[in-house]
């Protein structure tokens, strides 16, 4: 058997060409619904999701065919959340992936339609790719998509980003609706591809640990980008928690308080994923991925301190 191919070596060019053909578009299309996709198709993010999906399928044992469309598939979810995320109703953001958002260009009639093309797409998808998988693992594996996407996960986190003006302001309510948005969908990103290779629960258990700590941590970064960063930095709107009275730990806690509860949640992953790797070395990647991420993280938490001294001078 081959070994599967490192993080380093794996071509994001081929993850941006199946992210763009994917998603076949026929003849019969209407032109303005055919545009709409291909503005979406054609303007993919960095494509990590992806990239890590495909890694912990391999790693498990799931063959490069099934593990592309499982990757593919989780990536359609995403970026449909995000064409929702963007919509007047929701967030009214107005810049996406450096290019305006799909409403804008297309109205919310032709937005909402390619996130419904994407999250149609994405099942179908995921069906091939449990098909490939164990008899034994598809149960778990298929019932843990509707969860983390079903009223258990996304969507009630949305609904409650939502009303977040009728909450408390505080961090437990911070936290709980990250976990809704943004730890559901790490947690199929690391989760889901290892149940369909057949992953002990152990594993899944410190998988489960890794995707909180990390999604966490994913939206303390986010939230600080959009305390301290402009759109030029992020490639869309930023500010916007506050003009809309969204969650956003920065503001809810502090800048420095949200530096430091990053700090600790990188750290307890960190410890996480070396105890999973001792069981599972496959997924050393993980530590790879983990460190190119860390300029990131860096980056925005050096930002972040400078603010709190110049607030405290």
């Amino acid at each position: 058997m081959a070994l599967a191919p490192t993080m380093e070596v794996l071509d994001t060019k081929l993850f941006a060409d199946a992210f763009s053909s994917c998603l076949p578009l026929p003849a019969t299309l209407d032109p303005h619904f055919e545009e709409a996709l291909r503005h979406v198709l054609d303007n993919h993010g960095s494509l990590v999701r992806p990239r890590m999906v495909f890694q912990v399928a391999v790693a498990y044992g799931l063959d490069s065919a099934n593990a592309k469309d499982l990757a593919i598939a989780l990536e359609y979810f995403h970026t449909a959340s995000l064409l929702f995320d963007d919509l007047p109703c929701m967030d009214n953001a107005s810049e996406r992936r450096g290019v305006p958002c799909a409403h804008l260009a297309f109205g919310q009639a032709g937005a909402i339609l390619a996130a419904l093309a994407l999250i149609n797409r994405a099942y179908s998808l995921c069906w091939k790719a449990a098909a490939g998988a164990s008899p034994e693992c598809q149960p778990q594996a298929l019932e843990y998509i509707e969860w983390c996407l079903g009223v258990n996960g996304v969507l009630n986190g949305q609904s409650l980003d939502l009303h977040y003006s009728t909450l408390p302001h505080n961090r437990e309510t911070t936290e709980s609706i990250a976990r809704g948005k943004t730890v559901s969908l790490i947690r199929l990103t690391l989760v889901l591809p290892a149940m369909l290779g057949g992953a002990s629960a152990r594993e899944i258990q410190q998988l489960e640990r890794v995707a909180l700590y990390w999604g966490l941590s994913y939206q303390m970064v986010d939230d600080l980008k959009d305390v301290l960063q402009n759109v030029d930095e992020t490639g869309k709107t930023s500010a916007r928690d506050i003009l809309l009275d969204r969650p956003n730990i920065a503001t809810a806690i502090g800048i420095p308080a949200t530096v430091e509860r990053l700090t600790r949640f990188i750290h307890l992953g960190d410890r996480t994923l070396r105890s999973l790797l001792k069981a599972r070395p496959g997924l050393s990647f993980l530590g790879k991925l983990r460190s190119d991420l860390q300029d990131e993280l860096v980056k925005v938490t050096e930002n972040a301190c400078d603010t709190a001294v110049g607030e405290r001078t």
